[in-house]
């Protein structure tokens, strides 16, 4: 797949399962997130591979996030399952620093940048994806397990894997004029 088709029939997976990227595969998929735009060469990102045991730690620390924040037992069993819908997951983390001509949004869209092009690596190796948020990238039992300081935001969690059911070969494109304008 050359890389125009790859960006313009993008689609995210939710429903996902073995094989995930492994060795070579993974590391491309890595270098490919090393690559996004970063102004300064700052380099804001940090990123967390789960897979086999780490997903079981992050299905417990999730779970441990919902018991602390008195969720309740629906919320607490969705939280334990959630990493499993995936083999393998990547989260991303901005490591944000003060920096006289970078603002910290500027590198949190730098960040953001990865996730993008971590998908795209996966996807033209065969795999496919989905960028996860929500509340659990603001939680803060979920942030110090996570390892992250202060001034760090996860920006998301990259679910990645072979997708369960085939995509539909035609995408509907929203109509560009809503879209855009020129000056």
């Amino acid at each position: 797949m050359d890389a125009l088709t790859l960006l313009l029939t993008r689609r995210s997976a939710s429903r996902l399962t073995t094989p995930a990227p492994q060795q070579d595969e993974l590391q491309n998929i890595l270098a490919a997130g090393m690559r996004a735009p970063d102004h300064g060469a700052l380099r804001p990102w940090h990123f967390i591979v789960m897979q086999d045991e780490g997903l079981n730690r992050f299905s417990q620390l999730l779970e441990r996030a919902a018991k602390e924040s008195k969720l309740g037992s629906e919320v607490e069993e969705k939280a334990r399952n959630a990493p499993f819908r995936a083999p393998l997951i990547i989260t991303v983390i901005a490591k944000t620093q003060d920096h006289p001509k970078i603002p910290e949004w500027e590198q949190i869209i730098a960040a953001g940048c990865t996730v993008q092009a971590m998908q795209m690596a996966a996807v033209a190796q065969g795999y496919s994806g989905i960028w996860r948020s929500g509340s659990w990238t603001e939680d803060a039992v979920v942030r110090e397990g996570l390892g992250c300081a202060p001034t760090d935001h996860i920006v998301g969690f990259l679910y990645l894997g072979t997708p369960e059911l085939k995509a539909p070969a035609k995408i509907q494109i929203p109509d560009m004029q809503d879209f855009v304008s020129h000056f």
